[in-house]
């Protein structure tokens, strides 16, 4: 059971956590993505900027994913795999950052790891709570009658 998912206030909560961190991976996915190879080469201390690279990607298609789907109600179980990958990027990017001695920046990428649990968590419960569920009749095999077949 999911204790956030019947609370008065949390549909408005998960919308503006949702834009505010779609809002940052836009920023952040961008610079990373669309940044000129050379320029993000010397800015990258170590790192290989072909995974500077896929990271801004990913950041920027999850950034899509958090809202697009979950706004236009198609393929809504995108948003919370969209918002649990980012998540897991941000592990990934605090583990970098604190490696490469940057506490702000480690900080940053936690706490957009934790909101992004915190919208994956949210939506995957309000999937399973809106999901209706398929009972077979009694008397019948996997729900359909003997004179339907």
């Amino acid at each position: 059971m999911n204790v956030f998912a019947n609370k008065p206030g949390t549909k408005i909560a998960v919308w503006i956590v949702s834009a505010l961190l779609a809002a940052f991976f836009v920023f952040v996915g961008s610079s990373k993505a669309l940044m000129a190879w050379e320029v993000l080469e010397a800015a990258s201390m170590g790192i290989p900027v072909i995974l500077l690279k896929i990271a801004g990607f990913a950041e920027l298609f999850g950034a899509v994913g958090l809202i697009v789907p979950a706004l236009t109600r198609i393929a809504p179980v995108l948003t919370p795999i969209a918002a649990a990958g980012l998540a897991v990027t941000m592990i990934g990017a605090t583990g970098v950052e604190i490696a490469l001695g940057r506490p702000v920046t480690a900080v940053e990428a936690a706490v957009a790891g934790v909101l992004a649990a915190f919208v994956a968590i949210v939506r995957f419960a309000g999937l399973r709570a809106t999901t209706p569920r398929r009972v077979p009749e009694i008397g019948t095999r996997h729900g359909v009658s003997a004179g339907a077949a």
